[in-house]
């Protein structure tokens, strides 16, 4: 498990916000936030789990949907509500900041992990230690070979001190002198996990920036922050995510967890 140093985690007089997009229209999945799973809605257990990193002052819901807006409502939830045209959840972010702009540091999670680690959260949080930290990421080593080749599944080189070089779809690096079936047994693989930080500062300049041309390429909209010169600091994570993109993930979910009998 995810490990921080210390029983408390310390980041001076920051205030720090989590924020979890959640919008209806989802091309492959409508609705999703609002799905069953095992008695509660996923945006429901997304919401539970963050609140319960030690790191955050406070966590938000961001939303364009009143039906979303009504299912936190009913389970005491705290929302807010932005406009309906923004392209990402970082996007959506940067709309909440606006709203409330007394936080230092931004946590973008997944409206669609509905067992999200609150370490995970922390984990990330920790990166910003550092003053100079702008940007935050985590990244997980990749155990499967099949992983490595999966263009779902973004690849990320570091370098030495884990700041990201790049994002793949891909397989990065490219391993010369070796097929392809051992390429994990050649070299340590990383599989971006898709939560974000950020420096309100930091939030505030990605937005206003146009898309890029590896972002345009990739599909990846963290390619944008790396070509205009902001760096993207990384931890490494041991915890597995659990991400909920089609009605196929949900059934498979809702099956694991009835052969678990969780209440």
């Amino acid at each position: 498990m995810d490990k921080i140093s210390g029983s408390n985690l310390a980041f001076g007089d920051s205030k720090i916000i989590g924020i979890i997009p959640a919008r209806f229209a989802s091309t492959r999945f409508p609705g999703k936030p609002l799905v069953d799973i095992a008695g509660k809605s996923m945006i429901q257990r997304v919401y539970e789990q963050a609140c319960k990193a030690q790191s955050l002052s406070k966590v938000v819901i961001a939303t364009d949907d009143e039906r979303i807006a009504a299912e936190v409502k009913r389970f005491g939830g705290e929302f807010i509500f932005t406009a309906s045209h923004h392209q990402s959840g970082t996007d959506r972010c940067a709309e909440v900041i606006e709203h409330l702009p007394d936080f230092d540091i931004v946590i973008n999670i997944q409206g669609d992990e509905p067992f999200i680690e609150p370490a995970q959260i922390d984990l990330l949080v920790s990166c910003f230690t550092e003053a100079k930290v702008q940007l935050a990421t985590l990244i997980k080593p990749i155990e499967s070979q099949e992983s490595i080749y999966n263009p779902n599944s973004p690849k990320v080189v570091i370098d030495v001190n884990g700041r990201a070089m790049y994002f793949s779809r891909s397989p990065i690096p490219f391993i010369r002198n070796g097929e392809p079936g051992v390429w994990a047994e050649k070299h340590k693989f990383y599989k971006h996990i898709g939560i974000y930080g950020y420096r309100t500062e930091s939030l505030k300049a990605i937005t206003k920036l146009p898309p890029s041309s590896l972002e345009i390429a990739e599909s990846l909209e963290q390619l944008r922050w790396i070509e205009n010169g902001f760096y993207i600091q990384t931890k490494v994570t041991d915890l597995e995510t659990v991400a909920i993109d089609t009605p196929e993930d949900l059934e498979k979910l809702n099956k694991l967890l009835k052969a678990l009998k969780l209440e």
